[in-house]
């Protein structure tokens, strides 16, 4: 299942900082980056719904938010790059 996953975390203090780092630690270790604070993550239900939860834990729901865009397995039909960064083939061979 394909989620777009995209972040606002406040950084008018220290704690907010920590919390944005940690957001975006958490989703690089389950997703690829395509913009600043947005994700694609090609996980299965379970994976995804406890990747959820790790960021509900992180942030402050006073002041930042996360929202998730569910694409489904489909979801090569519903996403469409334009522009200069390569996108990139979730599905593809990893070399590592």
């Amino acid at each position: 299942m394909m989620v777009l996953i995209s972040y606002d975390v406040s950084t008018s203090d220290e704690g907010g900082k920590k919390r944005l780092r940690k957001v975006a630690r958490e989703c690089q270790n389950h997703a690829q980056r395509v913009q600043n604070s947005v994700f694609e993550a090609d996980l299965d239900y379970s994976a995804f719904m406890k990747l959820k939860s790790r960021l509900e834990d992180i942030i402050d729901k006073e002041n930042d938010s996360l929202r998730f865009y569910y694409l489904g397995n489909n979801w090569k039909h519903r996403i469409e790059h334009i522009g200069a960064k390569n996108t990139y083939d979730p599905e593809g061979v990893i070399i590592i």
